[in-house]
């Protein structure tokens, strides 16, 4: 049993029904979606998930959180007040891609502290038990990639990221095709490397069937990675890059007839006007589902703005169509983030979300900015920081400040427009006398 397989038989799960209510929407309208593949609900059968999500075509667009320790910086601890961090800034899934340290340990600490789907990229594991055991990557075996699946599928893990469309004919459409960045993809530079040492095509596309089976057994949605993903703007849209999408949509289509649930990964680094075309070829190619993008970065040459550069681009791709966006952290390009990287990504990338949601029509939202307005039109200054993206930070600004009259901020002061207006607009309306927080009681309303 799946959520697609109940979908097709017109069977409404607990699931879409919570999130029916949560999105605003009718139950009916999320099985339908789901049935068509163009919703997915994340959640093994082996896991409770008080927080079910829904990703896909009139859902409030997605926001996904990258964690995980390195091979320089092993600290489970600071990977869970990371985690905890962006449940409270409003993430809607984690991801662990973890590299260094005990990633059993890792991975079932992380999931036992998630009440979010949580996903994994399989690939890490394998590659790096290989080498930790064999001193050398291109001595993974096959089967080991299967069995680091299944292990994952046994923990609960919702969702995986694999890079089925990498293949040895998509590798050679690459060396023709002559990039600037190569192959950014940490998943797929493993692949990429053992193919080539091997000479043998990518298990995951070789016996893609055998990886349906686990994810339909544990109802894994199988987020079909991207590991030709453009990683500078030179690169976008190039042949490569088009071919194991085309490949990606054939994928979904055999996935969707196996009862399981999938999505497709984008870029990843875009010119911003490349962005409407790459959305509008994986909703084609790939039969209206649910788009995964990371980012997009829409210009190279921001490290340290990495987070802002994204934003950009994902409130332009959320608009254009795009379901589900993965955060960028300032440290891109640059370092392991922080706790407080972790923190500031998730809420530029929610900002962007919703703007998309915005320009997509989705039902409401446009309701928290009118509330916004309405609280600014009256100076409610509370009400605006507790409807604020965040409000940690709203008021913080806000007390740091320390206006001379109350109900308004330090930029106009008593020259307010809002409240200029209010009264001349407005003349029935009682005033009520403000309490400065200086000694005068001069005003230019009295």
């Amino acid at each position: 049993m799946t959520q697609l397989s109940e979908a097709k038989k017109g069977n409404l799960t607990l699931e879409m029904k919570k999130i029916a209510t949560e999105e605003n929407v009718t139950p009916g309208y999320i099985l339908e979606g789901v049935r068509k593949g163009e919703i997915v609900i994340p959640k093994n059968l082996k896991r409770s998930l008080s927080c079910p999500k829904a990703i896909g075509k009139g859902m409030k667009t997605k926001v996904n959180t990258n964690l995980g320790t390195s091979p320089d910086y092993v600290d489970i601890d600071y990977e869970l007040k990371k985690l905890n961090v962006a449940i409270k800034a409003g993430t809607d899934t984690v991801m662990d891609l973890s590299s260094g340290g005990d990633l059993n340990k890792i991975r079932k600490t992380l999931l036992k502290s998630c009440s979010l789907p949580f996903g994994t990229v399989p690939i890490y594991q394998a590659a790096i038990e290989t080498i930790r055991e064999k001193k050398a990557l291109i001595k993974m075996e096959k089967e080991k990639i299967f069995e680091v699946i299944e292990r994952q599928a046994e923990d609960g893990v919702d969702f995986m990221t694999v890079h089925c469309g990498l293949t040895q004919q998509t590798l050679e459409r690459l060396k023709r095709e002559g990039r600037v960045s190569d192959i950014v993809s940490r998943g797929g530079a493993f692949l990429t490397t053992w193919m080539i040492a091997n000479n043998k095509e990518n298990p995951l596309y070789e016996e893609y069937d055998r990886l349906l089976e686990i994810a339909e057994r544990y109802d894994i949605t199988l987020s079909l990675g991207d590991a030709l993903r453009p990683g500078s703007l030179a690169d976008a849209t190039d042949r490569a890059q088009i071919q194991e999408l085309i490949l990606l949509g054939e994928l979904a289509k055999e996935a969707r007839e196996r009862n399981v649930q999938v999505m497709i990964e984008g870029p990843g680094h875009l010119p911003f006007t490349d962005i409407e075309t790459n959305i509008f070829l994986e909703k084609k190619l790939c039969q209206g589902a649910p788009f995964y993008v990371l980012g997009p970065v829409v210009t190279d040459i921001a490290p340290g703005y990495d987070h802002l550069t994204s934003a950009i681009g994902g409130a332009y791709a959320a608009s254009s169509g795009a379901d589900f966006l993965c955060y960028v952290t300032a440290a891109e390009h640059l370092r392991l983030p922080t706790v407080e990287d972790v923190r500031e990504g998730v809420i530029v990338t929610r900002i962007a979300a919703h703007i998309g949601d915005i320009s997509k029509g989705v039902k409401g939202a446009i309701d928290w900015d009118i509330k916004m307005g309405e609280m600014r039109k009256k100076r409610n200054w509370e009400a605006q920081i507790n409807l604020a993206i965040d409000s940690e930070l709203a008021r913080k600004i806000r007390n740091e400040s320390r206006p001379r009259i109350s109900d308004v901020c330090t930029m106009c002061g008593e020259y307010c427009a809002l409240k200029l207006v209010d009264k001349v607009l407005h003349p029935e309306k009682k005033v009520e006398k403000v309490k400065r927080n200086d000694s005068s009681n001069e005003s230019i309303l009295n």
